[in-house]
């Protein structure tokens, strides 16, 4: 609709395509119209009042051209340009338009690429709950921006170098049981880590010998070569069930020790671009300019820092995948190293530094608390996801103890209870996740979404069919079926819209609109009904919203069952 807007109003205002595009509004209610046009911008421009502008505007347009796209009548309302379009005819493009044709109109990236890194666990550490964040924040904008037509490279960048390394090391040597590793590896391998903080609080000493056996793996030792491989081998065996289960799937898992004999060439580039300084021992470039600190780039010990290893990785992924932009999915609280190393990478002189964005999340607390694994605190997401099946279950045994595929159906809702619960808040927010809303299955959550595809699909196999079209018909003049349609237009917007603020939170409540939309719609209707015709446009529309709401889901990598 906001393009057919655009083309009639391009010819009498006086703004570029974009301006026009981004100012165009949805109006509050349907009688104000379907899209505005508020003309506060022009009023500097023109020199006159917006009201004004707005009454010249609705003076100048042709009313061929609105007819041609669609648009049954303009008024002006104070400073806004309100937008009529003509029910009958806008209907019929919309249902009989397929998602991937209303796509295609919106393919902003086609023949780009895009990098996309996110999850990004350490390695001989548990995958706790605070992990979903990344994970499926990113998960879901490598999807959007995937249904948008750009090439996407999704990377896992596990945590699999420095010195944590070095001190796991450390304390498996001295304390280490091998049959208790291989009868459960992580639970095992946290606890030694663990010891080692707290036995590290007595004994500075073991400070140095952590440092020691990383700068150890740092030279190849075999023994540190040997462990870590296994810590790491072990640790993505239990970081695959995961992802198994949440739907999440990479292109590339690259951990931070893939870059680790590409950070000698970094040295030596920085050092021949004259942007080393020594600090206290240690090698930094400097940002004076930038007005932040110094990044470090070699410890006094000559050991490398994850800084380094960003570099390394910010300068292999721009010269491979030559991405139109590189999103680095990883929480608030890293907000200055990402301003660092994009900061170094554009000093040396590479213009993809500019791609480079760091999307910050709002961190995850827990019942008011945030884990952590120094102390051994924090609840594993396997715990979270499997309490939320066995919920599930139990909900679906109740409602539909004859159902074929309860168990897949359960993990299908319990698992997307998890995620949407995360992935319905802005990006930025904090969250503090509460068990008892977590699995609250009414209301804005993604069983409710889910149950109301399930609603939409049983519909149509009451009717026997899985696929409805109908040509226009005054069922479709009605404001809640207008409402519907004019929603179900919306959904390729949505998608740009939620690139452009990389934030999936913006398909969530979309899908929670249609939702409300078609559920206030089916409480006033009946769908079955003697009228042939008009049973058939319903159920188009049904089956219009239905698809929708799947799609909308897969974009957050949830399922939607057919039958619940």
């Amino acid at each position: 609709m906001k393009q057919q807007v655009v083309e009639v109003l391009k010819g009498v205002v006086d703004l570029p395509i974009d301006n026009m595009t981004q100012l165009l509004e949805t109006p509050p209610t349907r009688e104000q119209g379907d899209v505005a046009f508020p003309c506060f911008q022009l009023a500097k421009v023109y020199r006159q009042a917006p009201p004004k502008i707005a009454e010249d505007i609705v003076s100048k347009l042709d009313a061929t051209h609105l007819e041609k796209n669609g648009i049954k009548e303009v008024v002006q309302a104070g400073p806004y340009v309100n937008f009529f379009f003509d029910r009958q005819a806008y209907t019929a493009k919309v249902i009989n338009t397929r998602i991937d044709q209303q796509l295609e109109e919106v393919k902003v990236g086609k023949d780009k690429s895009i990098v996309v890194e996110y999850s990004a666990p350490n390695i001989a550490k548990h995958f706790k709950l605070y992990h979903i964040r990344s994970t499926m924040i990113g998960q879901a904008l490598a999807n959007v921006y995937g249904a948008l037509g750009y090439q996407v490279e999704r990377i896992n960048h596990v945590g699999d170098w420095g010195t944590q390394f070095g001190k796991l090391i450390a304390a498996y040597v001295k304390w280490g049981n091998e049959e208790k590793v291989k009868a459960d590896p992580i639970t095992e391998l946290v606890a030694l880590y663990v010891k080692f903080h707290e036995e590290a609080e007595n004994d500075s000493s073991l400070e140095d010998e952590g440092r020691a056996w990383f700068k150890k793996l740092e030279d190849g030792d075999e023994q540190a070569v040997r462990l870590w491989k296994w810590f790491g081998e072990e640790s993505l065996k239990e970081f695959n069930k995961i992802y198994d289960l949440l739907g999440v799937e990479f292109d590339h898992v690259l951990g931070e020790s893939f870059y680790s004999n590409k950070m000698d060439d970094v040295l030596a580039e920085l050092k021949e671009k004259d942007l080393l300084e020594e600090s206290e021992g240690a090698l930094v470039v400097s940002l004076d300019e930038q007005n932040i600190p110094p990044c470090i780039i070699q410890k006094r010990d000559g050991t490398s820092i994850y800084a380094t290893r960003d570099i390394a990785a910010a300068l292999y992924r721009g010269k491979k995948f030559n991405p139109e932009k590189m999103l680095y999915v990883v929480d608030q609280r890293q907000a200055l190293h990402f301003q660092q190393v994009f900061s170094v990478v554009e000093k040396m002189g590479y213009e993809f530094g500019q791609s480079c964005e760091h999307l910050p999340f709002g961190i995850m607390k827990i019942e008011g608390e945030v884990g952590s694994t120094r102390k051994g605190k924090g609840v594993l997401l396997d715990e979270v996801l499997n309490a939320a099946i066995d919920k599930a279950k139990y909900i679906v045994e109740e409602k539909n103890p004859s159902l074929e595929n309860k168990d897949e159906v359960a993990e299908a809702i319990g698992v997307g209870a998890i995620v949407f619960n995360d992935l319905k808040h802005h990006r930025t927010h904090e969250i503090d996740f509460k068990w008892d809303e977590a699995f609250n299955f009414e209301g804005k959550t993604g069983p409710y979404v889910q149950y109301t595809h399930a609603r939409m699909r049983s519909l149509l196999r009451r009717a026997g069919s899985d696929t409805f079209e109908s040509t226009p018909h005054a069922v479709y003049q009605s404001d809640l079926a207008w409402d519907i349609i004019f929603a179900i237009e919306q959904y390729p917007q949505v998608l740009v819209e939620t690139t452009k603020k990389n934030d999936p939170s913006q398909v969530a409540k979309y899908l929670l609109d249609i939702c409300q939309l078609f559920n206030r719609y089916y409480a006033n209707e009946r769908f079955f009904v003697e009228d042939e015709a008009e049973q058939q446009a319903k159920l188009t529309l049904a089956y219009k919203a239905a698809e929708i709401l799947e799609h909308g889901l897969s974009m957050l990598t949830i399922k939607a069952p057919h039958q619940i």
